[in-house]
Parts: C-alpha cells; structure tokens; sequence
C-alpha cells in the first residue's frame, strides 16, 4: 500500500495537479480495463476544485444485479494545497492521497483478478490551491467550494454505508499519532463504535483502538454558525446510510495547511484500513451499525434528521 499512497503524494505535490491528471495515473494502475474515474470541475466564489469519483465494481455488487453491499470511502479536504500561502503539499491532503490510494490499490487488484464481493465508491477532489480560514487552536484549510457542493459530488445514493478519511489534527482532543475511529453517525444519531470496526482497525494498525468523541454539534452541517472538530463527518448530512469517521492524527495540534506534515506510513495504514473494511462489508461480515438498535431508538425517541439541516434561525420559530 505504501508504493500506491508515495507514487500519489509525488503527484499530488505537484502545483499543476488536477483531476485529469489524477484520472490518468488511476487509469495505468487499472490496466487494460481502465478507471472509469469520473472527473467534474466545479467553481466557486473562490476558485475552482476536480471531484473524482471512482466504482470499483464487486463481483456480487449492485452494479452487477448482486446482493453485495456497496461502500462509500470518501477523502474529506479542504483542497491538496494553500498556494501561494503554502508551497508544497499540506497536510490536509491525506484524506484525499488515502483515498485515491484505496482506489489504486483495489483497481490492481482487480487487474490481477482479485475481485471484492460488493461494489466500492471511491470520491474526493483535488484542489492545489485553495484558500485557508481561521479556525481554533490552529488555521484550517478553506475550500473553493461550499460543504453541501461537496456532499453531492462525494456522497452517492449508491453508497449504502460511508468511511469519511481526513486529516484530523487541528484540535487538542485527539493526543494519538495515528489513526481514529469515530462513533457511528446515522440521521442525526450518533450511535455507538462499531466493534467490528474497531477490532479490524486494531489488526491493521497492530496497536490498540483509538476512539475520539464526536459532539452533536460535528454532525450538524457547516453554515449554522457553531464548531465543529472538522469536516469529516459532514458526509452524515447528505446521507441516511451510515457513517464512520477515520480520521488520521497527530499527538499535537497541526494546522490543515502545513506542509511537510504527512506521514506516509499512517496514510496507507488508512487506506488499507479502507480496503479490508470494503471486504468485509461487501462479503455481509460486518456492519457499520445495529438496525434492530438504531430501529428501537427511533421508535422510542423520535427521528433527529433535522440536525441534517441547517435548523431554523436563532429567534425563528
């Protein structure tokens, strides 16, 4: 997994990097049979950034009129670089270098003939330039588009559970160099870890499981004014499908535009976390919540989808 997530952070440092280019590099990994990457540009107020999205089709998996489960493994960025703030790839990049990184790795595998169960969907965007924003204890990167343009390109209707990989060492909450899983967040709910998450974590990093609390204010979607730990669980917004947090960490706060600041070994580390939760979940071995749970919740409690939304104004009815 190194070799895929080094030959991406070769290409993504790179200041003319766009999503063609990033098709292309998918596109020799894949082979013959190719990516299929799909590559949209979309311009905001402050610029432009190229979603790429890629389906991994299972052997048993939707697209072929199976049964297998599909996956959503979204890369969760501001942009892959601050310039000309910052030279050089930042460390907010390493949602989207895991990502396309466990995009590479299943496109190989599926030219050597290794084919997973269920479909896997693969999305992010590369933006090398995109603008910061002040953000407390340390600057966050900004993006040249808005959450909610984001969670259209990146979260799917297809994907029928979501691991949302992103820098997350912005903050003084997570003291762990490493990886982190986050509880399990379902139409407003934030449910508990998964435990089959967590002990497949743990095998692939061989170390202990790291958790990190999640607020019901992270859940809510950005725009309403309150804060929030970082993007990565803003694919719960736009989805009912589960979603899991694997954020990627450092033992001390380290803003989203710093370069010099990944860490290649924890990035595939991430990816390849990514890969065996796509086995596992397409082949029906595991799940990223309890429906009976989740099901009496509702039941007993009433649905929080309206932490989806933006809520009603401060002094609205």
């Amino acid at each position: 997994m190194l070799k895929y997530v080094l030959d991406l952070v070769d290409l993504l440092d790179d200041p003319d990097v766009d999503g063609k280019r990033v098709a292309a590099h998918l596109d020799a990994v894949a082979g013959p049979e190719g990516s299929g990457a799909e590559v949209t540009t979309v311009t905001g107020e402050r610029g432009s950034t190229d979603f790429v999205l890629v389906r991994i089709p299972g052997r048993a998996g939707r697209t072929r009129g199976g049964s297998a489960r599909t996956l959503g493994v979204v890369g969760r960025l501001g942009g892959v670089g601050a310039r000309p703030e910052a030279v050089g790839l930042v460390s907010d990049a390493d949602g989207a270098v895991a990502a396309l990184a466990t995009a590479a790795k299943l496109l190989d595998m599926r030219r050597r003939g290794d084919v997973l169960d269920g479909d896997v969907i693969v999305a992010t965007h590369i933006c090398p330039n995109a603008p910061t924003a002040p953000h407390d204890p340390v600057p966050f990167m900004d993006s040249p588009v808005d959450i909610a343009t984001m969670n259209r390109h990146e979260v799917t209707g297809e994907m029928e559970a979501v691991l949302s990989v992103d820098t997350t060492k912005g903050n003084r909450i997570i003291n762990h160099k490493g990886l982190a899983l986050s509880p399990t967040v379902k139409e407003g709910w934030v449910l508990r870890v998964s435990e089959r998450l967590g002990e497949l974590l743990a095998v692939v990093t061989g170390e202990p499981l790291v958790t990190y609390p999640v607020t019901t204010q992270d859940i809510t979607p950005y725009g309403n004014g309150v804060h929030h730990i970082n993007s990565i669980l803003q694919p719960a917004t736009a989805t009912a499908a589960p979603v899991v947090g694997l954020a990627i960490t450092s033992a001390a706060a380290v803003p989203g535009c710093q370069t010099g600041a990944s860490h290649e070994t924890d990035i595939a580390a991430a990816a390849r976390f990514a890969v065996e939760t796509a086995k596992a979940y397409g082949g029906g071995q595991l799940d990223f919540h309890d429906d009976q749970e989740f099901d009496a919740l509702v039941s007993r409690y009433g649905p929080l989808t309206r932490l989806q939304t933006l809520g009603r104004e401060p002094g609205g009815s």
